[in-house]
């Protein structure tokens, strides 16, 4: 069954529970008070299936002193029912709700003109003109008004006919996305512990579920829903529902919270928007402090007034304008890209603007400048080029999956599209499930281009930037897989080679010619000292190279495996490759040939101070394996 949430909105005591009370059976005055004094003090909740649609009402109060209540039940209706008396016509609360319904773009509604049967036909008259006046220019101007009557029921079946009309244009949620329950309603059932109730807004909850509760992370499961009163083992976005929720008191769960999954809304103090400021409101100035409604929440903050593209700084945002503004809040909201909100004066408490979220989580940076004003009309434009100012912004850390579609407030379906479009542009690069700006990696290759021209011109005698030093000095805060992928880039294109050391594509070593006798004469004193040379001081000695010269040269032969460390002897290769290859053919002597001390210093001529560390080093080699004091050939 289609299902619809609509809310109802207009004046005190122009009679919005008793219409609901009449279309549905259910009175929507839960509180003693309420009854007491005949009034709706807090929001009210009733049900009735109207032409095969399934109707949840969500009845709000009308005295001025409890619109922050209404606030809290408008968030997450798909239709309005603006309830006007026949009798009083627009008053103040008609408008200041209606203004409302107007920031917060519900997208449809219906007038009810109620107690039609206390007034003649040209008073009802008058009043429809003021209702048509006060809708102009709205998305309610061509609203279907209704008069009716609760009292006698007049214009109650062509109230419902026009309710089923306006639930067919309503668009379906879906549920795809993840689930977001704000919270509207906590209250406690014995033998069932804590239950909490709202609208779902996105996604669809389950039984079984595990979640949480933003702000603040506490993780809860779902131990029952409720829709009407009626068992489910599960819920779609766009009805209300009561979730009884194990793992938490209570008194731990306040109006405002919202129930989620773990990971799919970020919590913020700050976030970027678009500001309307509305037409008979004061001038709104930048720093003032305000009344922020999102939702069922309702928390203090403060508006700055970012720099406006064209106009640049200014000091306060005049009646009827819109400004980019950056909201700072003083306690953590639940928000996405998308979401719609209110802005009440701090005092005396009215409705002066709202607006639409840009960015959830910018980060801490200047708003009034050039630059700034450039980035939040970017932010204005579609979620593609949100998505390339936020790409930009996080460098070469870039963004997951996930992380873009959660700021952006995107579905994971949503999100792949997107991904796919800015990759198809050439606008971002894909790395490991990241995504980075593809200037950024243009800017990274050519950071490292450099670095290794500058490595070249410092270090004539390197074979190039060791490898785990380029990662570390150009990529440290990079998304995982960033550096290979730049590397692998540039290799594909020519620009440069190596594996543990990175150079540029046809760059050598260059010697001078002290260095490349250097080279010469080292190179043979090592290869004639075989299984004893000489320390490299006694070399460079012996061949008349001084020693700064022979400490560059002998770490390019190092580098170069022309020679090579073992322990704290230095030994050509060749003559370490010999020394492998003879031991290697003493398996020729059976499958127990053994290697010890003594008989390897008597075979090769070597003292203990040679014998130990290449026998050690034929072990690293898996040319032998010690057992006991022997070695065994393998």
């Amino acid at each position: 069954m289609r299902s619809v949430v609509v809310g109802t909105a207009g004046h005190i005591d122009h009679g919005k529970s008793a219409l609901v009370r009449a279309l549905t059976g259910i009175d929507p005055d839960r509180l003693k008070e309420e009854k007491a004094r005949g009034i709706t003090i807090d929001l009210g909740f009733a049900h009735a299936t109207i032409d095969g649609v399934d109707v949840a009402f969500v009845d709000v109060p009308g005295h001025e002193r409890f619109v922050k209540n209404m606030l809290a039940g408008v968030g997450g209706i798909d239709a309005v029912l603006l309830v006007i008396a026949a009798d009083e016509s627009v008053m103040p609360q008609t408008r200041e709700h209606f203004a409302i319904c107007r920031l917060l773009q519900i997208p449809a509604g219906i007038v009810a003109l109620t107690k039609a049967d206390l007034v003649d036909a040209d008073t009802l008259e008058l009043a429809r003109l003021d209702v048509r006046e006060l809708l102009a220019g709205s998305f309610l101007a061509g609203a279907e008004i209704v008069p009716v009557s609760s009292k006698t029921g007049a214009g109650l079946d062509e109230l419902r006919a026009a309710i089923a009309r306006v639930a067919l244009r309503v668009p379906d949620r879906g549920r795809e996305g993840p689930p977001r329950l704000p919270i509207d309603r906590v209250f406690s059932i014995r033998g069932f512990g804590t239950v909490v109730t709202g609208t779902l807004t996105s996604g669809s909850l389950r039984v079984e579920d595990d979640l949480v509760l933003l702000p603040g992370g506490r993780r809860v499961k779902v131990r029952g829903i409720q829709v009407h009163g009626a068992p489910q083992a599960s819920v779609g976005a766009g009805h209300r529902t009561a979730v009884n929720l194990q793992g938490i008191d209570v008194e731990d769960v306040q109006r405002g919270a919202t129930l989620t999954r773990n990971g799919a809304f970020p919590e913020t103090r700050r976030f970027d928007a678009r500001l309307d400021l509305l037409p008979d409101a004061p001038p709104l100035k930048h720093g003032a402090r305000v009344r922020f409604h999102h939702g069922t929440s309702e928390l203090l903050g403060r508006i700055a007034l970012a720099a406006q593209p064209g106009q640049g700084v200014i000091g306060e945002l005049t009646p009827g304008a819109s400004a980019f503004v950056r909201v700072r809040l003083e306690a953590p909201a639940v928000l996405t890209r998308g979401d719609r909100f209110v802005i009440r004066a701090y005092s005396p408490a009215a409705t002066i603007a709202g607006g639409c979220v840009l960015d959830p989580e910018p980060a801490r940076t200047p708003i009034r400048t050039p630059v700034a004003g450039a980035r939040f009309a970017r932010l204005n434009q579609s979620a593609r080029d949100a998505a390339l100012v936020f790409l930009d912004e996080r460098g070469a850390s870039g963004m997951t999956h996930d992380v873009l579609a959660r700021r952006l407030g995107l579905t994971n379906h949503a999100a792949d599209a997107l991904v796919h479009d800015v990759q198809a542009a050439g606008a971002a690069t894909l790395v490991d499930g990241g995504l980075v700006a593809s200037s950024v990696v243009a800017a990274l290759e050519q950071r490292l281009l450099e670095g290794l021209e500058a490595h070249h011109a410092t270090a004539a005698l390197s074979e190039g930037l060791p490898r785990e030093e380029a990662r570390e000095r150009f990529f440290a805060r990079a998304l995982p897989g960033l550096f290979e992928t730049v590397i692998g880039r540039l290799e594909k294109a020519g620009r440069i080679t190596g594996r543990d050391r990175l150079s540029l594509a046809g760059h050598g070593v260059s010697l001078n010619a002290d260095e490349e006798r250097a080279r010469v004469a080292l190179e043979r004193a090592f290869r004639q000292g075989g299984l004893t040379p000489p320390d490299l001081t006694t070399a460079a000695s012996g061949a008349g190279v001084p020693g700064p010269v022979a400490d560059r040269v002998a770490k390019l032969l190092l580098r170069q495996k022309t020679l090579v460390k073992v322990d704290t002897l230095v030994f050509h290769a060749d003559a370490l490759q010999r020394l492998k290859d003879e031991v290697v053919k003493l398996k020729t002597q059976g499958s127990g040939a053994r290697v010890d001390v003594a008989s390897f210093k008597e075979r090769y001529g070597v003292s203990r101070k040679y014998a130990i560390p290449l026998l050690e080093w034929l072990d690293r080699e898996r040319v032998t394996r010690r057992v006991g004091d022997a070695r065994i050939v393998l």
